[in-house]
């Protein structure tokens, strides 16, 4: 089996001892992303504006190991707010349309003050 390591370009995370994303096989294993914008800086707003610019983040990493949003099959997200899960969910919703992925969600603090974390693992047939 083939093992590739997708390297850290964010100025936010490049320093991180870290993969953005490892594939092994056929699937790909991505790194807890937040909302960090092209600088490393973190987006401000609410929970819909952070769900977004992580989901996209998380799309960009799929993106560099060769897949999409629609080859993952399993997400783990952690929230700063129990309250923010139905606007996240709703957020969520439009980026996961048809294959929704299973998923693990709990209340957490991340550890670089966003309001989301999301990991992902996707499956390339």
């Amino acid at each position: 089996m083939t093992i590739e390591y997708f390297s850290e370009r964010n100025p936010g995370t490049k320093t991180l001892p870290r993969s953005l994303a490892t594939k092994a096989g056929n699937f790909v294993f991505v790194s807890g992303q937040v909302a960090r914008d092209e600088d490393g800086s973190i987006v401000a707003g609410g929970i819909e504006a952070q769900t977004r610019r992580t989901l996209e983040n998380v799309a960009h990493v799929l993106a560099l190991a060769g897949c999409t949003l629609e080859d993952v099959v399993k997400t783990m997200v952690w929230l700063e707010d129990a309250r923010d899960f139905d606007e996240f969910n709703r957020v969520y919703g439009e980026f996961f349309r048809e294959n929704k992925p299973s998923r693990s969600t709990i209340q957490a603090t991340n550890m670089v003050g966003t309001k989301v974390e999301i990991e992902a693992i996707a499956y390339i047939p």
